[in-house]
């Protein structure tokens, strides 16, 4: 076991790992640690705490020092650099007529290196606009293309269920999502229903993914017999948000439909609701649907 702290350099950032060594670090601390890029200011979210080492990427770098007032200080002139920076950018791209967008710059703590986040279709040629920024700032220039996600958490916003964005609240990494996801949940397969503001699937929909797939191996399918506390039947309706399943008892020949828990039924004939279908499968329904959307529009 190795002991470390967790640091996160921006809101909502990736959580690296620290050798605390022999500072009393706490969470919400600030420190200053050495990183690939140079000097760099973080906020602690993790305490101390006991790791294994297969959790950590080696060689684990210490903390330098717990940030003082005058790292502070410099870390708020470094914010104001940045927009400073953000403008000379953005004027310079006009000049070049660039097909580029800008969406944030970054200087390391030591301001050895300034890095500008941009969005483009395609590859773009900015050696010139390289010079000029160097020309300008004197010091290491690095322009970074990000994709729409990376876009989004750094913008920031409000998601279409009208709260602030996941990946720029909380999310410290994006996780992989699939319309595979949004099928098994029964939501529509409507791509402007499932998308977020990046255009992309909805990182939500991998929140609940796992308890989906877990109720869905323990719930019978419509049309399958299933044994009941109250005798043998065919499942006419199931809910997997209830955890349910609606069943047809045929006693004395009165039919009769009860409701029991997935939990107290057993499957004597048919199959469970997990759903086994490749994401080309899922593709061709999607294309389906935007077919009829477009003839909707079209009457």
């Amino acid at each position: 076991m190795v002991t470390v702290v967790g640091v996160r350099f921006k809101k909502a950032g990736k959580i690296y790992y620290f050798d605390p060594d022999m500072f009393d670090i706490k969470a919400g601390d600030h420190v200053i640690v050495e990183t690939a890029r140079g000097l760099e200011y973080g906020e602690v979210v993790i305490g101390k705490r006991e790791v294994f080492e297969e959790d950590i990427v080696a060689p684990l770098k210490k903390v330098i020092r717990i940030a003082d007032a005058d790292d502070k200080m410099k870390n708020l002139e470094n914010k104001a650099k940045e927009e400073t920076a953000f403008d000379v950018c953005i004027k310079k791209i006009e000049e070049h007529q660039l097909p580029m967008k800008l969406i944030d710059v970054e200087y390391t703590f030591d301001n050895n290196k300034v890095i500008f986040y941009f969005v483009a279709d395609g590859r773009v040629d900015f050696r010139e606009l390289v010079k000029d920024l160097a020309a300008i700032f004197r010091t290491r220039i690095e322009l970074r293309q990000i994709g729409v996600r990376d876009q989004a958490k750094m913008v920031g916003g409000l998601g279409p269920c009208g709260r602030p964005m996941c990946c720029s609240h909380f999310l410290g990494e994006f996780e992989p999502v699939s319309i595979k996801m949004a099928k098994e949940q029964n939501l529509s397969l409507n791509p402007t229903k499932i998308s977020g503001v990046c255009g992309r699937l909805m990182c939500c929909l991998n929140y609940e993914q796992q308890t989906y797939e877990d109720i869905r191996r323990k719930t019978p399918t419509v049309g399958s017999i299933v044994k009941t506390p109250e005798g043998e039947g065919e499942v006419i309706e199931n809910s997997l948000i209830h955890e349910n399943v609606k069943v047809k008892i045929v006693k004395d020949a009165e039919v009769e439909l009860k409701v029991f828990s997935i939990h107290d039924v057993e499957l004597i004939k048919g199959d469970y609701e997990h759903i086994e279908i490749s994401e080309d499968e899922l593709k061709q329904e999607i294309e389906k649907i935007d077919e009829d959307i477009e003839t909707l529009l079209e009457e």
